[in-house]
């Protein structure tokens, strides 16, 4: 059995420093992890809420993608959109959402079947671009009811054996300020 919120909410809270943040989780220390450890820090804990209040389409919240099924769609087809996730410094950036409103847990087996064959269409169409290193896929779900589903490219060269540095990602940062990053 899994713990109750409460008991979840106790042992983080134990965990927690005098200031009631976390320590810093051990991915912070993988050689992979693009950032710097130093200063950077957890956000102080908040005691949770129950029940959690109503995501983008719960309740009476109206969902954004329901309202325009249509809206950035790069493909479709009965089931399925895509849209692009925008600029975002990476070579290539989409979101996979089903036309009808449903969550990961909502999915028919027809559904479910079809998610697993786009993620691996999406995987291999979106490597034979060439320059990618990896494609990283992606669900979060705590800002809206809808499922969409990240895929994200991240260029070859920047992975496990070299930290990607914000002037490479097309970002504010110059390469003065990254560090000296090679461009």
């Amino acid at each position: 059995m899994t713990d109750t919120p409460e008991q979840f909410a106790a042992r983080a809270w134990a965990g927690a420093g005098a200031d009631g943040r976390l320590p810093l989780p051990a991915q912070t220390m993988w050689g992979v992890f693009p950032f710097e450890v130093e200063g950077l820090r957890a956000v102080p804990l908040q005691d949770p809420v129950v029940p959690e209040p109503p995501r983008s389409g719960e309740g009476n919240r109206p969902c954004g993608r329901c309202a325009d099924v249509e809206r950035d769609v790069v493909w479709s087809d009965d089931r399925w959109v895509l849209t692009g996730a925008g600029p975002r410094g990476l070579p290539f950036g989409a979101l996979l959402m089903p036309r009808a409103h449903q969550d990961l847990g909502d999915l028919d087996d027809r559904h479910a079947a079809d998610l697993g064959r786009l993620t691996v269409r999406m995987d291999r169409a979106v490597r034979s671009m060439g320059g990618i290193g990896r494609v990283h896929v992606n669900k979060w779900g705590d800002g809206g009811a809808h499922l969409h589903v990240f895929f994200l490219a991240r260029p070859e060269g920047f992975g496990a054996a070299a930290r990607l540095q914000p002037a490479a990602l097309g970002g504010p940062a110059a390469a003065g300020a990254a560090g000296g990053a090679r461009r």
